[in-house]
């Protein structure tokens, strides 16, 4: 089962707060954020259907979100890392259009939709904040499904490692050293890979002295022939 844990100051480091926003609004805005949701690995934030009332907060680990069809079959849609906001997929219909699973251990925020809307009418910057992250959001979706429908494997695997190495850079960790919290499997399944495909791509990018792989442990060793490979367009 979740456990709740209770919040700590975090927005100053949050892509939700405007980079101008004073440390009294600041105040405000984190007085909305709900305790988190603590999951281990394979528990679900929500579930495809599940109605819509929160956007959540990805405080620390990562999870995925998985769309199910009306034969019961699975696609991976997306991944989501710490410091990310993510949810809002279901403001059309009212329900969300996904299930949401941890990866790893995952800390999670809940914040409530309606006041959320109700502080961006009073806090200057913040619905513009809002729509920009929107707005990031469906140009990282629409680039991806570009390069996806042009892109051989092994390319496709260079546009989803430098995807993630992006996320940490920005985040101040290392673009070049990370851990991947999804198995071979999961990559293959959100790439339109198979796992064996998955595979062997990884194989070849570490012969070629592209890559150095220890288990999910990735570090990039030639990122101009990486984005090269990844077809010199990455900007996510």
């Amino acid at each position: 089962m979740n456990q709740m844990l209770k919040p700590q100051p975090y927005c100053k480091n949050c892509r939700l707060a405007p980079p101008t926003l004073s440390d009294d609004k600041i105040l405000e805005l984190e007085a909305i954020i709900r305790p988190g949701h603590l999951l281990h690995k394979g528990d679900h934030l929500f579930r495809q259907g599940d109605t819509f009332h929160n956007v959540y907060l990805v405080r620390s680990g990562s999870l995925k979100t998985v769309t199910t069809n009306e034969q019961g079959l699975e696609k991976i849609t997306g991944f989501y890392y710490a410091n990310e906001i993510f949810g809002f997929s279901g403001m059309d219909e009212g329900r969300y259009p996904v299930s949401a699973i941890a990866l790893e251990s995952t800390l999670c925020s809940e914040i409530p939709f309606d006041q959320l809307e109700q502080l961006s009418q009073q806090i200057p910057g913040l619905s513009h904040q809002l729509l920009l992250m929107m707005s990031r959001k469906i140009r990282e979706d629409q680039q991806m499904k570009l390069l996806l429908s042009r892109l051989n494997a092994d390319s496709r695997i260079a546009a989803f490692l430098l995807n993630i190495s992006a996320h940490f850079r920005e985040r101040g960790f290392s673009a070049l050293r990370f851990r991947l919290s999804m198995s071979r499997h999961e990559i293959g399944d959100y790439l339109g890979l198979a796992v064996e495909t998955v595979s062997r791509s990884f194989t070849r990018l570490q012969k070629n002295g592209l890559l150095r792989v220890n288990g999910r442990e990735t570090e990039i060793v030639d990122f101009t022939e990486l984005c090269a490979l990844a077809g010199g367009e990455i900007e996510l």
